[in-house]
């Protein structure tokens, strides 16, 4: 059910339309401003804001999913993570297969009360409960803003290897260039007028 994620005429507030594909097993960084409306653009790709346009994933239409089903096939991790039971553990699928090893945090972490998580652990703990879900898609809004460079490298390295055992397409927004060349296959800027650009600065087709 999986395949390229493809975006067709994707229009949202004043943002496209914006035609785009993110072929299968491959990251696509996006940048630009702060406010600009990256991660508008991102919410109406998992259907979270009203839009005008199509999103596929392979051959699969959105429209034909309820919101529930498109989300867990095409998984969003925002930029501020959302908690919503007292213990971490209650918050995964499968915690028995877990491993917050990747991420530096000890195993005995998904016991944790959520109140007693840094910010950082917090961003490293929204990173295995999308993949835990393991959805076909991912689109990540800022998914390292809270955390040094060795925890980055390792939520990169995370990401990528899901991306290449799943064959999923991932949508990477960042402020950062430099992570986005190294995670990206290709790397596209929205700019004020709501239009993708490559790095040269040509609009895209």
């Amino acid at each position: 059910m999986g395949g390229d994620l493809i975006l067709d005429a994707l229009a949202i507030r004043g943002i496209g339309p914006i035609s785009l594909t993110v072929p299968a097993g491959t990251c696509l960084g996006l940048s630009g401003p702060s406010g600009i409306g990256k991660s508008s653009l991102l919410r109406a790709v998992v259907d979270m804001e009203p839009h005008e346009g199509r999103v596929s994933l392979g051959t699969s239409r959105r429209e034909a999913f309820t919101a529930p089903q498109w989300r867990r096939m095409v998984g969003m991790l925002p930029s501020e993570s959302m908690w919503w039971d007292d213990e971490v553990s209650a918050h995964f699928l499968a915690p028995e297969k877990v491993r917050p090893d990747l991420l530096g945090l000890p195993e005995a972490v998904l016991s944790w009360p959520v109140k007693r998580l840094s910010s950082g652990e917090r961003q490293r703990l929204s990173v295995l409960r999308l993949l835990d879900r393991e959805p076909l898609a991912l689109i990540l809004d800022e998914p390292t803003a809270n955390l040094d460079e060795v925890t980055t490298r390792q939520v990169e390295s995370l990401i990528l290897d899901y991306a290449e055992a799943h064959t999923a397409p991932v949508l990477w927004v960042s402020h950062g260039r430099e992570q986005l060349q190294r995670v990206s296959r290709r790397v596209v800027t929205l700019n004020v007028m709501g239009r993708l650009c490559d790095t040269d600065g040509e609009v895209c087709p």
